[in-house]
C-alpha cells in the first residue's frame, strides 16, 4: 500500500529526527556528543568540521544505524529504514556543525537554520532570500533578531522544496523506490549530496578562518 508525505508531514518528521540526533538515542552518538569528537581534535573549527563532513561521507551502509534508533513507533509517519537513517545522519551532521560553531542547538531559531541547511546550496538562497545576512557566518544576533513569521517561512519553504523536489504534485510515494533528503534506498548515503549539505552547514555557521 502506498503512502504519501505531506508538505506538514515532512515538517513532522524532521522535528522528530531533529530530537533524536540532539538527545542521543542508545547505542549512537547524539550532536553533542559527535561535535565534541572532533572539538577536541587540533586544527580550527572549520578544520573540525572538515574532518566530520569527511567521516560521514564514507557512512555509506546504513543498515545498522537504525536498529539503534529508538523510538521509531512515535514518528509521525512510517517510513523505510534507510530513509530514516538517512534523516538522522545528516541532521545530526549538521547540528553537529552548528554546536562546533557555538550556536545553540535548543534555540528554535537554530533549528530552522539546520532545515534550510537540508536543502544545501538553495537553503542557503532561501536564507538570503528571507532578508538574513549570510556572509563568513551567520551572525549569533542575527538569529536572534528573526521574527516568528520569518521562521515559519522559512520552514513552509523548507517542506515545500523538500516535497516538490521528491514527489510529484506536492506528495511523496513511499509506494516507490524513493531517494529522499540524499539517501538511497539501499541503506546507503548520496555521498555527494550528503558533502552539499555538510559544505552549506559549515559556510552558514562557521568562519573559514576560525
Amino acid at each position: 500500500m502506498s503512502k504519501q508525505i505531506t508538505e506538514s508531514k515532512i515538517m513532522e518528521i524532521l522535528d522528530w529526527s531533529y530530537e533524536k540526533a540532539i538527545t542521543g538515542v542508545a547505542g549512537l552518538d547524539s550532536a553533542y556528543e559527535l561535535a565534541e569528537g572532533y572539538i577536541d581534535k587540533d586544527g580550527t573549527k572549520y578544520e573540525q568540521i572538515g574532518s566530520l563532513i569527511r567521516w560521514q561521507n564514507t557512512k555509506s551502509g546504513l543498515s545498522g544505524v537504525v536498529t539503534g534508533i529508538g523510538g521509531l513507533a512515535t514518528m509521525p509517519i512510517a517510513l523505510p529504514a534507510n530513509i530514516t537513517s538517512v534523516l538522522f545522519v545528516q541532521i545530526r551532521m549538521i547540528a553537529a556543525i552548528a554546536h562546533i560553531g557555538g550556536y545553540n542547538l535548543k534555540d528554535d531559531k537554530v533549528k530552522t537554520m539546520i532545515y534550510a541547511c537540508m536543502l544545501g546550496s538553495s537553503g542557503k538562497e532561501l536564507i538570503k532570500n528571507t532578508g538574513i545576512q549570510v556572509g563568513k557566518k551567520l551572525a549569533t544576533n542575527a538569529i536572534k533578531n528573526i521574527s516568528g513569521k520569518t521562521l515559519t517561512k522559512i520552514n513552509q519553504k523548507v517542506g515545500f522544496r523538500l516535497i516538490t523536489k521528491f514527489g510529484e504534485k506536492g506528495v511523496i510515494n513511499l509506494g516507490k523506490t524513493l531517494p529522499i533528503l540524499g539517501g538511497v534506498i539501499g541503506g546507503t548515503v548520496d555521498t555527494i549530496t550528503t558533502n552539499t549539505i555538510g559544505n552549506t552547514a559549515r559556510s552558514i555557521f562557521i568562519q573559514e578562518k576560525q
